[in-house]
């Protein structure tokens, strides 16, 4: 059964940078198999990880409707939009990469999330490790894309919305009984030391502060692959000193 690695956090705090750059670590250090799963509708994970986005569960959804004709006879339809899901995974250099993307369709939206939720309780078996990548915010937590996780990390920033959202999350995911092994926080873009006040309380276990960098500014306003960014970048660097708990099964 896969570890699954669950990102969470208000919009702008960099999750899907962070969830781009731990797989390039767990890729690097060889830990096992890895599937990134972009769950935000939005779709920036595979661009993040230097691969050019094709199909999305979206899409397949989409196509399915518009030409119920391409099912084969006698193949139950969620048969056979599990069978071109599994196609639509794309093979990278040590990890593959599925897209959720946003259907068309006047309440596919939800059907897309059943459909991912279903999927991935599949998908999980065949990899070691799986880290999702989900949409900003707690609306992904009420529809249960997410049901079970051995960590959920939450990404904020100093500020005190943020860090109040990071909260609620943690509060919304123990209320909704999702099943979580550890239930960390990271704060993103920092540029100083954190005030213990200020997580005081959270039902989230503090792991520590990755600094603001200009090479991943940089690289996200030109629209670059954080495989690009350069080893000896310093958010990298503390990053891969903070990895070990969280992808250590143990």
């Amino acid at each position: 059964m896969g570890y699954v690695i669950a990102m969470a956090g208000k919009g702008g705090t960099g999750k899907t940078t962070l969830a781009a750059l731990l797989v390039r670590l767990m890729k690097e250090k060889k830990i096992g198999s890895i599937l990134a799963v972009d769950a935000d509708p939005n779709s920036n994970l595979a661009e993040a990880l230097g691969m050019t986005l094709k199909d999305t569960i979206g899409q397949i959804l989409d196509g399915v409707a518009k030409h119920p004709e391409k099912i084969p006879s006698g193949m139950p339809k969620d048969r056979f939009i599990e069978y071109e899901i599994q196609t639509a995974i794309q093979e990278g250099e040590g990890f593959d990469v599925l897209t959720m993307g946003r259907p068309e369709g006047p309440g596919c939206y939800c059907y897309a999330n059943n459909v991912l939720r279903n999927v991935m309780g599949k998908l999980i078996k065949d990899y070691d490790y799986v880290v999702i990548d989900n949409e900003a915010g707690l609306e992904h937590l009420s529809r249960r894309t997410t049901r079970k996780a051995d960590v959920l990390l939450v990404v904020s920033d100093a500020t005190f919305p943020g860090l109040k959202a990071a909260a609620r999350i943690s509060e919304l995911a123990k209320e909704l009984e999702i099943e979580i092994a550890k239930r960390l926080l990271i704060i993103n873009r920092s540029t100083g030391e954190i005030e213990k006040d200020k997580i005081k309380g959270m039902q989230l276990s503090f792991l520590g502060v990755i600094p603001a960098d200009k090479a991943i500014e940089k690289i996200s306003l030109n629209g670059n692959s954080m495989m690009d960014l350069k080893a000896d970048s310093k958010a990298l660097a503390c990053l891969g000193r903070l990895g070990e708990k969280i992808w250590n099964k143990s």
